[in-house]
Order: C-alpha cells, then structure tokens, then sequence
C-alpha cells in the first residue's frame, strides 16, 4: 500500500516494491487523492524493485494528470539503478525528473 504525506508543500507518495500487472490498479486508485490543482507531487521509489510495462502505464497517466491537466509538477526520487535504466529506455526521463538512489 502506498503512503502519502503532505508536506512542506508538496505530496510525496512512496511506493511499494512492485508496481505490476496486479498492483498497478491498486496503486493508481491510491494516487487519486494526492491529484489535486497545482500539485507539487514526489513519487518515492526507495522501495520500488520492480515495475512492469503496466506500472509505467500508471507513470505515464499520473504524469499527464499532474502537469497536463492540473498544472503541477512531477518527479520521481530515490529511483534505482534498474529501475532508472527502464524509465530511460522508455523515455520518461526526457520529460520528468528522474532522481537516482
């Protein structure tokens, strides 16, 4: 389950340790209350091991949502090494920041 805290404004969100074909759902529902006008929102990815082309999806969703849709901002932190490898290969790191572990 993911943790969300609000804080020097803005909304970090940690991450469990797999966002796949059967969390993915899950971890979408669970972002749906950090998604408000101008949000300043922080993905923690510390505990995430493993992400799936359907935990991208949520990514790609909740990129569009945030900056798009609600003028915000969006980054990625403590991001490891295979996962940061995934994100670049896929492009987001051309169009959200992506801090490494």
């Amino acid at each position: 389950m993911a943790e969300i805290i609000n804080a020097e404004g803005k909304t970090v969100v940690k991450t469990d340790a797999r966002i796949d074909t059967f969390s993915a759902a899950t971890f979408e529902k669970e972002l749906e209350p950090a998604l408000v006008q101008g949000v300043n929102l922080e993905i923690d990815c510390s505990e995430l091991t493993y992400m799936s082309s359907s935990g991208l999806r949520v990514m790609q969703a909740t990129m569009r949502t945030v900056i798009r849709t609600l003028g915000g901002q969006m980054k990625l932190t403590h991001v490891r090494p295979e996962i940061y490898k995934i994100l670049q290969m896929t492009g987001f790191t051309r169009h959200l920041t992506v801090e490494q572990a």
